[in-house]
This record gives C-alpha cells, sequence and structure tokens, in this order.
C-alpha cells in the first residue's frame, strides 16, 4: 500500500528561479492496484517517482509504503521496498555482467554485507523465472547483457525489478525508447509479471492507450497537481477521446498534451 499526503517538491526554494515540481499531492493506492499516470511534459510524473523511490526528498508532505512511513528514507534504505525500470534499457542492468550475475544484483539489492553469488540453486530459479518470459533468455545466462537487444534487456530489467516482490514497482515510461514491437513484448511480460505477484505499480506513459489498456486505475498530471482520478468502470469505459476531452476540460491545449498514440 502506498499513501502519499500533500506531498511537495519546489527546486531553488526562496529564489527567483523557485519551481513546484509537485504540488500538494495526494494519493492513496491500495495493495495490487496498478496505477497509470499522464500528463504533459513538466508535469511532475516522473519527480512523483523520484519522490516515492527516495532519489530526492520532499519540501513538504509525507510518503507512507506499507504503512511504514519512509519520507525521509534515503534510496539506499528503501531498495528493498521498491522494484523501478526507467525508459532507458541500460539504467535498469549491468551490460559488462552476466545475465545470471544481474540476477544475483538484483537478489541482493538492499543488503549489506557479502552475498551468495551465483549457485546450482539460483541458476535453477534465474532459468524458471526467464522461461516465463518466452524470449529464450534462460538459455543465455552466462552471456554478457551487452549483448542482448533493448527489448530483451528491458524484459530483464522488468525481471530484477520484480524478483524480490517489491511493496511497489515503479515503471518510468520503460517501453518509450522501444520499437512498437518490443514496445508490445515489454507490456506484456509487465503485465504478466504484475498480475501473477499481485504487486502494487504505478506506470508513468505518454502513450495514451498504455494509460487506458492498462491497469485499473488512471490519474492525470498537470504543473505538480492531480487533475483528475479515475477508477473502476469509469476507466474501462475510456477510450482515446474521451481522455483527450478530460484534458480540455481542465484548459490544458493540444500542444501541452505531447502525448502518442501508438498505431
Amino acid at each position: 500500500m502506498l499513501k502519499v499526503d500533500e506531498l511537495t517538491k519546489k527546486f531553488f526554494p526562496g529564489t527567483p528561479n523557485e519551481l513546484t515540481a509537485v504540488d500538494g499531492l495526494g494519493l492513496e493506492l491500495n495493495d495490487g492496484d496498478f496505477l497509470t499516470v499522464i500528463g504533459s511534459n513538466g508535469a511532475g510524473k516522473t519527480t512523483f517517482l523520484n519522490l516515492i523511490a527516495g532519489t530526492m526528498f520532499p519540501t513538504e508532505g509525507r510518503i507512507f509504503l506499507d504503512g511504514n512511513e519512509v519520507t525521509d528514507i534515503p534510496e539506499h534504505a528503501r531498495a528493498h521496498m521498491v522494484g523501478r525500470v526507467f525508459q532507458e534499457p541500460g539504467r535498469g542492468t549491468a551490460s559488462g555482467m552476466t545475465v545470471a550475475q544481474n540476477l544475483v544484483l538484483a537478489l541482493n539489492k538492499g543488503h549489506k554485507g557479502l552475498r551468495i553469488g551465483v549457485n546450482s540453486e539460483r541458476r535453477k530459479l534465474f532459468r524458471k523465472e526467464l522461461g516465463k518470459l518466452g524470449l529464450g533468455l534462460e538459455d543465455r545466462l552466462d552471456e554478457k547483457v551487452l549483448h542482448l537487444s533493448g527489448g530483451q534487456r528491458q524484459a530483464l530489467a522488468v525481471l530484477m525489478a520484480t524478483l524480490t516482490m517489491p511493496k511497489i514497482l515503479l515503471l518510468d515510461e520503460h517501453t518509450a525508447s522501444l520499437d512498437p514491437k518490443n514496445a508490445g513484448k515489454i507490456l506484456e511480460v509487465t503485465e504478466k509479471l504484475v498480475s501473477r505477484k499481485e504487486l502494487t505499480t504505478i506506470m508513468v506513459t505518454h502513450d495514451m492507450n498504455q494509460a487506458i489498456d492498462l491497469g485499473n486505475r488512471l490519474v492525470m498530471l498537470h504543473r505538480g497537481s492531480l487533475i483528475c482520478d479515475v477508477n473502476n468502470q469509469k476507466k474501462e469505459d475510456l477510450t482515446v477521446d474521451k481522455l483527450i476531452e478530460l484534458f480540455s476540460e481542465k484548459d490544458i491545449v493540444d500542444d501541452e498534451l505531447l502525448l502518442t498514440t501508438r498505431q
């Protein structure tokens, strides 16, 4: 479960260049919720994820994960609770290490000191988990990640982010750098892992079709504020045209949206 209360993030506070990236955001997710987040460039979407992950701290407000306040806890100390996949496939994996070694890194995330490396038991686990992706990666455990395609690396990154059952999974436009075919495959992998592990998930996207088709709840951010929250049956009834109408009703003009739909 995630709860954010009056979450605010200001850059350069108290100066002429002060910028409010997140403005009094209040939001609560139940266990297993899959939230999609849309908004124009500069809406505060990635800053919102950074605050949850602990890569930056809020100016005001509080953050709770699984009932525990994590507002002032740094990223490394909440790493075992948060899984994250970035837009660039290379950010979620270590290219100079093998597939198996990357998965060991994922298992060891958030732990201090020396941990067990690649042993026979873990290789068996890795082959099983990779086999479920349907990409043949279970036969490439000893291959360096730099030899994988962008789509394969991103699939590995998604598996790494979900391997230890985080309290929340953050997906930061994680298909935006991929071609449509690979993007579709990564979304399929994502849905499969999230559903099987019943993970609470937040996915930021610029693709309105993705925002509508995935998850059980959709929120719209604009200039750091939550301006629309759609869930359950209302979300199931959404179309791209209806979503554009919602933006128009909030006086957000088309050139501010910068949202794309893949054909």
